[in-house]
């Protein structure tokens, strides 16, 4: 059974079937599973009001108590995964394994922050004159709005609500309507554990309604988001005008360099599972495939092999490597970039249609022969959907993997320390892999440049955002 969904406001559970709200649904069938309830204006005010209160002592509560509430979380999440990551199944679509790895992941989260928030320094800086102490100080910024995306809902939202929490936060969560139930279940965990009312809030509503009104209350200090980039950039403006502090972790068109000293085979069974992990809508997914000439042939032919060897269907059938898009939209804008694609020229070795009568599934796609100007090599295509092409130097590599706005993540593939520092070095991207996938662990940051974001989550970066520096000199 598909949980019931609700608000958590100030250590309470607040909604149900019998208040408006929107219906949720499995994008493998299409069928309604659920009923997200709304917060009402006042219980947005509510939770406003709820987290100022719970700040003013939990910015000076010991760090101390701060990681126990974290470990007990991590402690419970662990025990919780299988439940969680089923009913993220149900309404994400990834498969089940995917889903309980996520989880499982969050736990590793978790623990990074129960352990880094004992280990918020300052720093003394030696003063001019011997009767003067200098002290530089970290303190919590305070209320916090997070908006968190549907691709990912539990370990997104966990990056931003421990991290928040641990720095001596309030937090204030908008999850995503599409994929609410790992929300729900965040805010019972960190309930049992025992973390005081009103330091953690969760809220539903139209995504246009709640972020304007989180973020123009006066109430909240810190904006953090994770989503598109026209999303983004219209919220960071909105905080801007408020003159609040956020960070942002937007769009990726990541490109893929495979080179011809590359170890081929390796390089495609690799980007094959990276290409149709969550169906292709990942922020990192390998979206552009710049082959070098001289093994370009024999890539195509092993990614091909590997890509025709998915098995598609419903998360929760066993054996399902990759599930449907998250709703019919994603799957129109799939086949919008792959049509626009073959129309400029490329063509499609595999995949390139929807599949199955229910659900929302779209067949893993290689497109080859994809020129520059094609939509999907500038456009993010968030689908199970590879552009190929051919480069012969690396420098001209360089430049066609850096003309589009987007710097999140990159691979390289490649048994040459030159080549590897050569492109590490010139690639404008905030993380880049080589010869494998090595993002998203607790002790790394993860973040962009350009229109990719600003600020990281993870590493000893991770509470950045959520902190201020307060200069003090004594006499």
């Amino acid at each position: 059974m598909y949980p019931e969904l609700f608000n958590y406001i100030d250590g309470q559970f607040v909604g149900g079937r019998d208040r408006d709200g929107q219906a949720v649904f499995d994008p493998a069938t299409g069928e309604t599973i659920g009923h997200l309830p709304w917060a009402s204006r006042d219980e947005l005010d509510h939770a406003l009001d709820a987290a100022g209160r719970a700040f003013e002592h939990w910015r000076s509560s010991s760090p101390m108590v701060r990681a126990e509430v974290l470990r007990k979380v991590a402690a419970l999440t662990r025990q919780r995964a299988d439940d969680i990551g089923r009913n993220i199944t149900l309404d994400n679509g990834k498969p089940v394994a995917e889903a309980v790895a996520e989880v499982m992941n969050s736990a590793e989260h978790i623990e990074w922050s129960a352990e880094e928030c004992r280990r918020i320094y300052g720093r003394v800086v030696p003063s001019r004159d011997p009767q003067v102490r200098q002290l530089v100080v970290r303190e919590p910024v305070g209320v916090c709005a997070a908006f968190s995306p549907w691709n990912f809902p539990f370990s997104q939202a966990v990056k931003k609500v421990a991290a928040a929490i641990g720095a001596g936060c309030t937090v204030i969560l908008k999850g995503p309507e599409e994929s609410p139930s790992a929300i729900v279940a965040l805010a019972r965990l960190f309930h049992d554990a025992g973390l005081p009312a009103g330091v953690f809030n969760i809220v539903w509503g139209r995504p246009a309604d709640v972020s304007r009104h989180l973020i123009e209350s006066p109430i909240v200090r810190k904006v953090s988001f994770t989503g598109s980039v026209p999303v983004g950039k219209q919220l960071a403006a909105m905080a801007g005008a408020h003159m609040k502090r956020v960070s942002m972790e937007l769009g990726g068109h990541s490109p893929v360099i495979v080179c011809d000293d590359a170890d081929v085979d390796q390089a495609a069974i690799l980007l094959s599972r990276y290409k149709v992990r969550n169906a292709g809508q990942v922020c990192v997914s390998p979206s552009r495939f710049y082959v070098q000439s001289g093994v370009y042939e024999q890539f195509v032919a092993r990614f091909k092999a590997a890509i025709d060897g998915v098995k598609v269907g419903h998360g929760l059938d066993e054996g399902t490597q990759m599930g449907p898009l998250v709703h019919e939209r994603r799957r129109a804008a799939v086949t919008e970039l792959v049509d626009d694609a073959v129309s400029h020229g490329g063509e499609v070795l595999s995949g390139g249609t929807s599949v199955g009568e229910k659900g929302f599934f779209y067949a893993p796609t290689i497109i080859a022969g994809v020129p520059d100007q094609a939509r999907i090599m500038n456009e993010e295509p968030f689908g199970p959907v590879a552009p190929l092409t051919r480069f012969d130097d690396l420098d001209e590599v360089l430049r066609r993997a850096n003309s589009v706005p987007y710097g999140l993540a990159s691979y390289v593939f490649t048994t040459s320390i030159k080549n590897a520092t050569h492109l590490s070095n010139g690639l404008e991207v905030g993380m880049v892999n080589i010869n494998h996938s090595g993002m998203a662990h607790p002790e790394l940051p993860f973040g962009g440049v350009k229109d990719s974001g600003v600020g990281s989550e993870g590493g000893t970066e991770t509470f950045d955002s959520y902190l201020v520096t307060k200069m003090i000199s004594q006499i």
